[in-house]
């Protein structure tokens, strides 16, 4: 655990350096409440009314890079969208309700660099709770967001990469997609991924690679559907010369009920997962289908849908898969056989291994 170790500290550097949401002298803060409230920037306000996306807006719009927004108000912006230009440090230490906006975020920053979100709480039911597309050295701190559906962070799938990307702790509740969906990202750091009740993964990355994950934790996620706790898909870990080199690092995955605790598959792999904690999850416990390089080194499955090494006909076999577990209450099947397997098993499962 020493990888989560690190991890735990570089953040908590972070929230050194920024202090308590709010503390100090922001740039700008927006107050009020119920239908009042006033953005104020140094000496000068920026906005005054009873429009609370608005207040956020004009006070994001009002500060230069570098500088912070403090949101101390509390309130419901609709199904609109707050965003966040570069260099920009923005601190939600109110609880900000939101709306849907069919394709958009809550809170987005497209194509930007340096920005900052130390702290958000957010309810309400988006289409994205925050969203992402070309961002370099992106920073997302203690984030909480307890919805009632909706995905809650997105980086997406068909826009500009992204670089350097890091969160420290993601608590999502009641997403009725993913609590965190990942597209093209080289370089990404998370702390902690803590997912309830969330209706599809907690933690999806996909065509993600450099990737150091400290803890994914998820509780009834996933439950009837085929997404996992913690899911790779789409080259997800494949370098850019076409190899699975490690470069996905994971140290402990913790997934109860819901689906699929563990779910690898469409060709991705790289990756290293120290440690596993799973139990009775309502798919499979964990499915490999079509991966490559594969090591989980440690931990416990209890109950729950067998684990299975699978493959599609349309991409190549499973290859270089090695796991070390204690399977107990349960089953564990390889078929079709993969390249290169190794198995180190104890506990009571029913085995049909090659």
């Amino acid at each position: 655990m020493a990888r989560f170790s690190i991890l735990t500290a570089v953040f908590a550097l972070l929230t050194t350096v920024h202090g308590q949401c709010g503390s100090g002298t922001p740039d700008s803060r927006v107050t009020g409440s119920g239908s009042s409230f006033t953005a104020t920037t140094g000496s000068r306000t920026v906005y005054s009314g009873s429009d609370y996306r608005a207040a956020i807006q004009s006070a994001l719009d009002s500060i230069s890079s570098g500088q912070r927004v403090s949101v101390i108000a509390s309130g419901s912006i609709g199904a609109n969208s707050i965003t966040i230009s570069s260099g920009k440090i923005f601190e939600g230490c109110g609880t900000i309700n939101v709306g849907n906006k069919s394709g958009r975020g809550a809170i987005e920053s497209l194509n930007t660099s340096g920005v900052q979100i130390p702290y958000l709480t957010m309810t309400g039911n988006p289409y994205f709770g925050l969203r992402f597309y070309g961002t370099r050295d992106l920073v997302l701190g203690k984030i909480t967001m307890n919805l009632s559906g909706g995905l809650g962070i997105r980086f997406d799938r068909d826009a500009a990469a992204n670089s350097n990307v890091k969160m420290d702790v993601i608590n999502v509740t009641g997403a009725g997609s993913h609590a965190v969906e990942t597209w093209n990202i080289d370089g990404l750091t998370i702390n902690q991924v803590i997912a309830r009740n969330v209706g599809e993964s907690g933690l999806l990355l996909q065509k993600t690679t450099n990737a150091r994950v400290g803890l994914v934790d998820g509780n009834n996620v996933a439950a009837g559907t085929g997404y996992a706790t913690f899911r790779m898909a789409n080259n997800n870990g494949q370098n850019s010369n076409g190899n699975y080199n490690t470069n996905v690092y994971i140290d402990k995955v913790v997934s109860r009920g819901g689906g699929r605790g563990i779910f690898c598959v469409s060709q991705s792999g790289g990756v290293v997962i120290t440690s596993i904690d799973l139990a009775n999850n309502g798919n499979n416990a964990i499915l490999i289908e079509n991966c490559y390089n594969v090591s989980i080194q440690g931990g416990t499955v209890n109950g729950g849908g067998e684990v299975r090494l699978a493959a599609r006909s349309e991409f190549p076999n499973n290859r270089d898969i090695s796991i070390t577990l204690r399977v107990d209450n349960n089953s564990v099947r390889e078929s079709p056989c993969g390249d290169n397997t190794n198995w180190t098993l104890t506990g009571n499962a029913a085995k049909n291994i090659c």
